[in-house]
């Protein structure tokens, strides 16, 4: 008698704690779902959500672009649907990720960045907005090399539920300038 009380309990249990969790990352549902009683502006992210193919390139040190490099961009929800997290795998083996909250207050996307290179003590933060329907553009303060001051502004653009892409640009203060350093093009996978 015991045993089946315990069995029922625990199994009440279970249930309990995954309808209290329904929007995390599962079997049924491995990239998470959007938490209807998050802020509508978490849908931002929606066509983005799976994993992509993607082909990363960047600047060299001269000012040239360097080889293609393939990758896997990964996103999911996560804090039970509340927040955005993605994940790059590249070929090159240099990994990197980003939560993406949504402020309220602010009316403005916080994107908290990390990478496998180098592990920082305080991780760097760009904000911004969705500003078309298929345009997010965040921004972090960044002084150029030879000092000017201005931003790295990061853009996804031309973003449907097939493809979406990227590029990360110093930019002046005014943005009259734009000096393009990464960019990333993706196809939507799963």
């Amino acid at each position: 008698m015991k045993n089946i009380l315990l069995l029922i309990f625990l199994s009440f249990f279970v249930v309990s704690i995954s309808a209290q969790y329904e929007y995390e990352p599962s079997m049924q549902n491995p990239f998470g779902k959007l938490n209807p009683a998050a802020y509508p502006q978490t849908a931002d992210f929606e066509p983005l959500i799976g994993v992509s193919e993607c082909i990363s390139e960047s600047r060299a040190a001269d000012g040239s672009w360097n080889s293609e490099v393939n990758m896997l961009w990964k996103w999911k929800y996560i804090m039970n649907g509340m927040a955005v997290q993605d994940e790059t795998l590249k070929e090159d083996g240099l990994h990197s990720g980003s939560i993406r909250q949504f402020n309220a207050d602010s009316s403005k996307w916080y994107v908290h960045y990390y990478a496998s290179a180098s592990a920082s003590p305080a991780l760097p933060v760009w904000e911004g907005s969705k500003v078309e329907e298929n345009k997010i553009v965040l921004y972090r303060r960044q002084a150029a090399p030879n000092g000017t001051d201005g931003y790295y502004r990061l853009t996804f653009y031309e973003i449907t539920d097939e493809s979406f892409n990227w590029v990360g640009e110093w930019v002046d203060l005014g943005e009259t300038f734009s000096y393009p350093t990464w960019k990333i093009s993706c196809i939507k996978q799963k």
